[in-house]
């Protein structure tokens, strides 16, 4: 229990958190009577813990790392690994905005090494935590797009090929991975295995959701198919084909 309200604190460091929304993580919708006293007992401990690990006084841990509010905690941080990712990553993208498709790359991937396993792997999450570990998830998934988006403008779609293998299989549902992971395996010399990857995809899709592949795949699977030259240059992250390309269609079968 003081894992889940110190992960809480962290993943909101340098802000104000309510202790209702610690309460809520804790006990979920049916907090015991006790669940204030019993939550002032966890800062205590987590205090303690940080006061014995950086050799500080317990005024110095009360006034300078974990605060009490009216009603809130707060706990201060200068140096946050989710604030360092953040801050790169936002960079990254405005890099690749800028036209710097390697330096983006290159600080994007300094975000994605910050990562060392799923986001709050060792806490047993409630609601709240929950869905910061999602939106974690997300936001770096949203990432490893973007790098290897520009891992293929780039040319490099044999380093990352091995890559787009894993999150492809973690993935299979997830449309733009398996653009990506196609783009990679053409340009590799491997179209036979790209078009399997689309038929494995579109079976994936009509089994679970009942859906047929967006345009955007459609679309890139018939380039394949016809073998158009602008699979090799054309951005990834644009699903090849620019809207209103026209593409010279094979029809299979």
């Amino acid at each position: 229990m003081p894992r889940k309200v110190l992960a809480l604190l962290l993943v909101h460091a340098n802000h104000v958190v309510p202790v209702s929304a610690l309460i809520s993580e804790l006990w979920d919708d049916q907090p015991p009577p006790s669940a204030p006293t019993t939550l002032q007992t966890y800062i205590v401990q987590i205090r303690r813990v940080l006061r014995c690990t950086l050799g500080l006084s317990a005024a110095e841990v009360s006034n300078d790392i974990l605060c009490t509010w009216s009603g809130a905690y707060q706990f201060k941080a200068d140096h946050v690994d989710l604030y360092e990712f953040t801050r790169l990553s936002a960079r990254g993208q405005q890099q690749l905005g800028e036209g710097d498709v390697a330096g983006g790359m290159q600080t994007l991937q300094s975000a994605l090494a910050l990562w060392r396993g799923p986001a709050l792997v060792d806490v047993r999450a409630g609601r709240l935590l929950q869905a910061e570990v999602s939106r974690l998830h997300e936001s770096r998934l949203t990432v490893c797009q973007k790098h290897i988006e520009a891992a293929l403008q780039l040319g490099l779609h044999q380093e990352v090929l091995g890559e787009l293998l894993w999150l492809a299989a973690q993935h299979p549902l997830h449309e733009n991975l398996h653009a990506q992971y196609m783009i990679a395996l053409y340009r590799c010399g491997r179209r036979n295995d790209a078009l399997h990857a689309y038929q494995r995809l579109r079976a994936s899709l009509v089994r679970e959701l009942g859906l047929e592949p967006s345009l955007r795949l459609r679309r890139l699977h018939q380039a394949m198919l016809s073998g158009d030259p602008v699979l090799d240059t054309w951005p990834a992250g644009d699903a090849v084909l620019p809207e209103g390309q026209p593409t010279r269609v094979v029809r299979a079968g």
